[in-house]
Parts: C-alpha cells; sequence; structure tokens
C-alpha cells in the first residue's frame, strides 16, 4: 500500500522542493545588500530546479529573471547574464517544457529530441531547408566565419528575403531556417542582444567543450534522467506533472517512472483531493512548516503546469494575456502571491519606467486561499494565523495585504522603481493603496 500525504503536506513538499521557504533576506532582500547573492547562489537554483521559461513579454521584467527573484530575492540580474552565456555557461537555450534556458547538463539527456527533429515534418520549418539547401549552407558558413548573428543581420548579408512570409509568426525564410536548425541541434543560441533578438551560433561554439564531448543519451536513459530532474524538481507529482515538467510525451514517462520506482528513487504514494496516483521523490524535504512572502510569474516552474497547480493549491489560474481583454477575470499579465503555504493573491503588474513607478492594476484575493488555510489547519501550524474558511474576506485580506505590501516594495526596489501606484481595481486594491 502506497504512503498517504496531506495536501498541506503536499504543498510543503512541492513549495521546499522549488526553493521556497527560505531567507531571501540573506541573499538580498530589501534588508540586506544584492552582493550578498553571488554565482553559487544562482547555481543552486539551477541545479534545483533546471530551468527558466524564456518569455518575449516584458511588461514588469521578462520572465526567466523572475524564478530568481522569487526564490533568493534581490539580485544582480548580470549573473544570470553570465550563467547562460559565454564558454563556461551553465544555461543553454533549448526547448524544455517550452523555450527555456536549461541546466547545461542535461544537454545529453536532450539530444534524442534533437534527433527526432531531424525526422519531423515541420513545414513551414523544414520546408525551407528542404527545397533551398544552398541556404543552410549559406548560413552555416556565414556564421561559421563571423560568429554569432541574428536572423536580421543573415538577411542583411544577402542570405534569404527579407519578405516575411504567410503563416507561422509570419515568419521569413531566413527566420524559419535558422529555426529550424536551432531545433536540429545544428545552431544554438549564443545570447541575445538587446532587442532580445537570438544570436545564433554554431552549437559546438555554444556548448561547452567538456559538455559538448559527451555522448548523446539514448532516449530510454535520457527520458530517466528528465524524469528524474523533474522529479527533483517538483518534489511529490502526479505522472502527468512529472512528464510536463520537459514536455514529455505520456506514452514515454511511464516506463522511466517504473524505472525509477525500481531503484528507490521514486515512491508511489497518494494525495488527499488527489485522484491520479502521485510519487515522491526519495530525497523530498518534508519541512513542518514554509515561511516565504514573495511573487511568482505566470511562467515560473511551481505554476506552469496548471493541473498540478490546480490539484496542489486550488488556484484555477489562466495567463489574462492570451485572453481577450472582455473576458479577462484578473488582468493582463497576473503574479500570484506564495503566502507561508499557501497561493493567496493575484496581483497584474507593470512596470512604467518611464515614471519610475511599479503600477499594480489591479489587486485580488486568491478564491481558494480560504479553503488552502482550513486545509493547511487541519494538519499542522505551520501557518500563524487563526483563520479558517468560514473567517471574512474583509478579515482575510487583513492579513494578506501587510506581506503583500512589504513583497511589492522589495519588487519594486529591485527594478529601480521609486514608487508604487495602485490602481483601484480587485477587493485588495483599497487597503494595499494605503499600506503602499
Amino acid at each position: 500500500m502506497s504512503a498517504a500525504l496531506s495536501i498541506a503536506e503536499a504543498r510543503r513538499i512541492a513549495l521546499a522542493a522549488q526553493g521556497f521557504g527560505g531567507n531571501r533576506a540573506e541573499f538580498g532582500g530589501a534588508e540586506s545588500s544584492v552582493a550578498q547573492v553571488g554565482l553559487r547562489q544562482v547555481s543552486a537554483e539551477i541545479n534545483r530546479v533546471a530551468q527558466f521559461q524564456i518569455d518575449t513579454v516584458n511588461v514588469l521584467v521578462r520572465a526567466h529573471y523572475m524564478p530568481l527573484y522569487a526564490r533568493l530575492g534581490a539580485y544582480d540580474t548580470a549573473l544570470l547574464t553570465k550563467a547562460s552565456t559565454g564558454r563556461n555557461r551553465k544555461l543553454f537555450e533549448y526547448w524544455g517544457h517550452a523555450a527555456c534556458l536549461i541546466d547545461i547538463n542535461l544537454y545529453p539527456a536532450l539530444r534524442w529530441r534533437m534527433e527526432e527533429a531531424k525526422t519531423k515534418n515541420w513545414t513551414t520549418l523544414d520546408k525551407v531547408a528542404a527545397e533551398k539547401p544552398h541556404l543552410v549552407d549559406a548560413v552555416l558558413t556565414e556564421i561559421g566565419q563571423r560568429g554569432p548573428l541574428t536572423q536580421r543581420q543573415l538577411v542583411d548579408a544577402g542570405i534569404g528575403e527579407r519578405k516575411q512570409a504567410a503563416g507561422w509568426w509570419s515568419w521569413g525564410e531566413t527566420k524559419r531556417l535558422v529555426e529550424y536548425l536551432f531545433y536540429i541541434g545544428v545552431l544554438g543560441v549564443a545570447d541575445r542582444n538587446t532587442q532580445f533578438e537570438r544570436r545564433y551560433d554554431l552549437i559546438e561554439r555554444v556548448i561547452p567543450k567538456s559538455v559538448y564531448a559527451q555522448a548523446a543519451l539514448p532516449k530510454p536513459e535520457a527520458q530517466v534522467e528528465l524524469i528524474r530532474r523533474a522529479a527533483a524538481a517538483l518534489g511529490v507529482a502526479t505522472a502527468r506533472g512529472l512528464g510536463r515538467y520537459f514536455y514529455q510525451y505520456q506514452r514515454d514517462v511511464q516506463d522511466a517512472i517504473n524505472t525509477l520506482v525500481r531503484a528507490g528513487e521514486l515512491e508511489p504514494v497518494s494525495v488527499a483531493g488527489v485522484s491520479e496516483p502521485a510519487y515522491l521523490w526519495h530525497q523530498a524535504r518534508r519541512p513542518r512548516r514554509i515561511t516565504t512572502a514573495t511573487l511568482v510569474s505566470p511562467f515560473d516552474s511551481l505554476v506552469f503546469e496548471r493541473r498540478r497547480l490546480k490539484q496542489l493549491f486550488g488556484v484555477d489560474y489562466t495567463i489574462g494575456l492570451y485572453t481577450p481583454k472582455e473576458q479577462r477575470d484578473y488582468g493582463y499579465y497576473v503574479y500570484l502571491l506564495v503566502l507561508n503555504e499557501t497561493i493567496a493573491a493575484r496581483v497584474d503588474l507593470k512596470a512604467d519606467r518611464a515614471a519610475g513607478t511599479l503600477l499594480v492594476q489591479a489587486a485580488w484575493l486568491e478564491p481558494s486561499y480560504a479553503t488552502q488555510l482550513a486545509e493547511a489547519h487541519s494538519r499542522s501550524r505551520s501557518i500563524t494565523s487563526t483563520s479558517t474558511n468560514t473567517e471574512s474576506p474583509n478579515h482575510l485580506a487583513a492579513e494578506i495585504v501587510p506581506p503583500l505590501a512589504a513583497e511589492l516594495t522589495r519588487l519594486a526596489t529591485w527594478l529601480g522603481m521609486e514608487t508604487i501606484t495602485v490602481i483601484p481595481r480587485g477587493d485588495l486594491a483599497t487597503p494595499l493603496a494605503a499600506a503602499v
């Protein structure tokens, strides 16, 4: 019979596995120096979560910068740039669960994905490579001789058509070609320019020599390694949750899980309120309390798998930027407040850089917060509040607003914003405006 976890225990395990609950001030919160966060702390988080999702939207701050802030507090973003560029990089850009900066040590475990991409019919991507093979040679020669280049620089050099084609994201043929070569592992991303465009280079010049020299893991072994890293990063998860971490096909996932169960690295468990079987990482921490107040972006690895978020926290979360304005319930780019072992609030944030202002465009009490508190209190005293799900929304808001206001102040300071402006939208907006 598998072990049974309460939902509160599962949440604490999940949060601890993702690096929440540590002393962020120790590594550079508002009370201390940013210099206290160094490459050692950044490397530890890379080892922990394995990937940071990249997104082009820059409403507040680009998505890949936020996970380190959420876990470490204020830090110098140049540390992440250093970790993701240069000869000794610790991260490389490729497809994890989405476009991500991924732990460099996983390069051998993702080579199978690059090889499989060569056999797929990508239509808009590989059509150019098939119909105009001379362009492939031209791209590789130009990059080989000149070093990292954007697709615009390749077009300026006379390679491919400047005219954009209809279809996928209206990419022109040169863009489609370099993306195809990136996907199949011929090109890598050296870095990004100030316009956030990829600068492509030959993959052997992107991946550090010691890693590039390692043999590609056969697909079955690679699947096991990816599930192993997912399990360590998640702490406890269903088969779907484990597979979605690196976007593996479910048909491949169960065999890898079974291998890790036989090896004693995964333990089958049940989680109260979760209908699907789950698995516990054998080295997962099982803390008695989680103490934190931090904001996470929609693409944070704690929350990007929406079914898991719903199962563990009861949070039904949709990114507003993909939803027509009139259908958005909470805002355009909504961050979640992780408060101790709950997700307590949602805030729609924007950086008005010209005015030096952090705009809180909406602030809402998380609808499931009262239930989360009640579930936490049913098995532990890790949250000092005496609230239950019978407390009034005003009482709950009074508990949430002070830590939320403090976190917004820390965030604004990190981003160089001098003021915080709260727009009167949402049930937390009025008390939050008074608190900041």
